[in-house]
């Protein structure tokens, strides 16, 4: 069951080793806040995040929940192309690329929050945008 889940990596072992880790880090640190938004009380919106959720707390939990859910299976996918499918950890980093440049236009452009707090994640996707830029380059040159 497990090696059809997991088949040999399509392409071989090449590229960048430091790059596969890196998206391997890179996973770790998406699953853990979608762990934390699927199933902390708030959904980490609140406690975390600063947000003021006495509105419509239901509301903003779910789409807290939702949005955790999808991080939790990015994460995992990245994880797993990390560890077994090297050949596809370019693609991956330009995915996490392209995601975290519309996170960052979106949280420091388009929709800055009102008050001009931001949660702890708009810092990360900052920091995340030079480091994916850098690691992007090394898979795409021809291995270590």
């Amino acid at each position: 069951m497990i090696a059809r889940l997991l088949p040999p990596d399509p392409g071989g072992a090449g590229g960048s080793r430091a790059a596969a880790w890196f998206l391997v880090l890179y996973g770790v640190l998406m699953a853990v806040p979608g762990l934390i938004h699927a199933f902390a009380p708030d959904g980490g919106i609140g406690t975390i995040g600063g947000v003021d959720m006495s509105s419509d707390f239901a509301r903003i939990r779910a789409m807290a929940a939702w949005a955790g859910a999808t991080q939790i299976a990015h994460g995992l996918a990245c994880i797993a192309v990390g560890l077994r499918y090297r050949a596809l950890v370019p693609l991956f980093l330009l995915i996490a690329l392209g995601e975290r440049l519309v996170l960052s236009w979106s949280a420091w452009i388009a929709h800055t929050p009102p008050g001009g707090h931001h949660p702890p994640a708009h810092y990360g996707d900052l920091v995340s945008l030079p480091l994916l830029v850098l690691f992007l380059w090394l898979a795409l040159r021809r291995s270590d």
